[in-house]
């Protein structure tokens, strides 16, 4: 039956991949094209999720593995946040929370790219949360406030100063955001992912 449920899985996930593969495509026109790694990495481990929560079983997963999987995914996203077409500009700053978010929402500009960037922003930070959670032991409120915060400014400070990427408040505010929806999903991912 496990058996059964990983050929489902990588089966389906490895499907759905390829069937939204223009819509992966379209942003390579924004981004490196490492993006396609990163978004089939985190499709197929959403449908491994899904299928085995819906088949109440469970994947026994070693801290080790998870720190490679933390460790391989970050090398994607800062390649993602540092390495982007040259022919945009980055030098905007914007201290003004929900501005970029507002201008967005409110149909400023290409929908992919406004999609990509609220959604993106939200998402791609969500398995930082998850992982911390399973990586460590009783963890303080403090530490799990603090550390992301200062890990995603540095992050925007290092984008601008390198001109690799506009420093935004609203881009640290949703990065956040997905941090934190991490910490709230945790408990429904251990019931699938089990560390050892």
């Amino acid at each position: 039956m496990k058996n059964h449920t990983l050929w489902l899985s990588s089966g389906l996930s490895q499907i759905l991949f390829v069937a939204l593969l223009p819509v992966w495509l379209r942003l390579l026109n924004y981004l490196h094209p490492v993006v396609l790694a990163v978004v089939w990495m985190c499709l197929t481990v959403f449908v491994f999720f899904v299928v085995y929560f819906i088949r109440k079983q469970t994947i026994h997963v070693s801290k080790n593995i998870i720190k490679i999987i933390m460790i391989t995914y970050s090398i994607g996203l800062l390649i993602l946040l540092f390495m982007r077409p040259a022919n945009q500009n980055y030098s905007q700053i914007n201290y003004i929370p929900f501005k970029t978010i507002i201008g967005f929402l409110t149909g400023n500009g290409n929908f992919l790219v406004a999609f990509y960037n609220i959604t993106a922003n939200i998402l791609l930070f969500v398995p930082f949360g998850i992982a911390a959670l399973m990586l460590s032991k009783n963890p303080s409120r403090l530490r799990l406030m603090i550390g992301p915060t200062v890990a995603i400014a540095l992050i925007e400070i290092t984008q601008h100063l390198t001109k690799r990427g506009s420093m935004d408040i609203d881009d640290l505010i949703l990065n956040l955001f997905g941090v934190f929806i991490g910490y709230w999903l945790h408990p429904l991912i251990e019931k699938v992912f089990k560390v050892r």
